[in-house]
């Protein structure tokens, strides 16, 4: 029978196989029954990438990345608001005056990182795994400059696994879309002194092994590409990434997450004009620094599971799911100290099952220190100095 191929906007059929396209993480909820050991992780959320350097972004591409910030698996769990948000992101910047042929520009060559993609129905199932995966990284590689010319998709599975690398021959029809051609594929891997060809019939799939992608909008800066396929889905891929999407993707693959935190947190201070303030809305935890767990009736109630809901006038609610519908639920105060810092006492707490709730005898009372924090991201050393992410998932509801 025969299954679709796509990767980065190139699609094909084989009789055999498929190659999907690849990566983003989702949140994972915690089993508050669970006694094994583990890290206290939310989710691999999103975008991702390469060297460090200072970014500089228009309003409308800084609009883009505000708008992909927080959405999991490459657009698999998106809202449908964050959707909405997205695509109008997208079409103002396809709007606006891009590099002009980017198809003829050194700009569009080099190493890219899948950030979003909409992944339509029509995509293979296989795609539709790899593509929503965080713990995976996609590339798409892109050389026209060259005696041969060529697109290739990558999924690297991790530094210590090794990847996939789908190549195509590629042409170039006008300033916007490239021809391509898929004509070979392989795994490499790190504990294999060869490659493991991908078993695809190139050469027999004639015009289904062919496609096109066009780029509708490539940034200045060479940073920024939005492409479209000839199966209609739409990509947004970046060459580097700022401190923000870098963390988010540390978090997705559990690799450097405490160097990620500590470059967001010293490029931060040097350009910081106030002093940082808990924002109002609801904060989902997405990772903490601690390896072990106790009691989860001791993590909730200190914070070190689900979501923190930070109300105006000072109040402070954590909210942890248990199961089948129940929910632990715990209300108190914080109360600003210095600069930076907080006193945080919790002292109202209960067990919910719909509009029922049983009281429980419980207190705590810790310092929290605000290391970081913007209108989607925050980092703070809270309980016994541990550290904690979260990424807002909301605003508050006055009550």
């Amino acid at each position: 029978m025969a299954v679709e191929v796509a990767k980065l906007g190139f699609h094909w059929n084989s009789s055999s196989v498929s190659i999907p396209f690849a990566p983003r993480c989702r949140l994972k909820p915690l089993n508050p029954f669970q006694s094994s050991q583990r890290k206290l992780l939310a989710a691999p959320l999103s975008s991702s990438l390469v060297e460090e350097q200072p970014l500089s972004f228009t309003v409308p591409e800084n609009f883009l990345i505000e708008a992909l910030i927080g959405i999991q698996g490459r657009g698999r769990s998106a809202s449908p608001e964050q959707l909405k948000e997205v695509e109008l992101a997208v079409q103002n910047l396809e709007g606006l005056e891009g590099v002009p042929d980017p198809t003829s520009s050194g700009l569009i060559e080099g190493r890219w990182q899948l950030i979003f993609t909409t992944r339509p129905g029509t995509a293979s199932p296989i795609q539709r795994t790899f593509v929503g995966v965080d713990l995976f990284s996609v590339f798409q590689e892109v050389y026209l400059r060259t005696d041969d010319p060529r697109v290739s998709n990558i999924v690297r599975f991790s530094d210590a696994i090794g990847e996939l690398k789908v190549e195509a021959a590629a042409s170039i029809k006008d300033g916007k879309r490239i021809l391509f051609r898929f004509d070979k594929a392989a795994f490499s891997f790190k504990f294999l002194p060869f490659k493991v060809p991908y078993p695809v019939p190139f050469r027999l799939l004639g015009d289904e092994a062919k496609g096109w992608l066009d780029t509708t909008y490539l940034s200045h800066s060479g940073n920024i590409r939005i492409s479209r396929g000839n199966k209609g889905t739409t990509f947004v891929l970046q060459k580097k990434t700022g401190p923000r999407q870098k963390l988010l993707s540390a978090i997705s693959t559990e690799s450097g997450v405490r160097e990620a935190i500590d470059d967001l947190i010293s490029q931060n201070q040097t350009v910081a004009k106030e002093q940082p303030e808990l924002l109002e809305g609801e904060w989902q935890l997405i990772w903490s620094s601690q390896t072990e767990t106790d009691s989860w009736l001791e993590n909730a109630a200190n914070g070190l599971m689900g979501t923190q809901i930070v109300k105006e006038n000072g109040q402070l609610k954590f909210l942890v799911d248990i199961l089948l519908g129940f929910k632990f639920s715990m209300d108190g105060t914080f109360v600003k100290t210095d600069t930076n810092t907080y006193d945080v006492m919790m002292d109202d707490a209960a067990i919910l099952a719909g509009p029922f709730g049983v009281p429980m005898e419980m207190k705590s009372k810790f310092n929290m220190e605000l290391l970081y924090t913007d209108d989607k991201i925050r980092i703070t050393r809270g309980y016994s100095k541990i550290i904690f992410v979260h990424l807002r998932v909301g605003r508050s509801k006055k009550k």
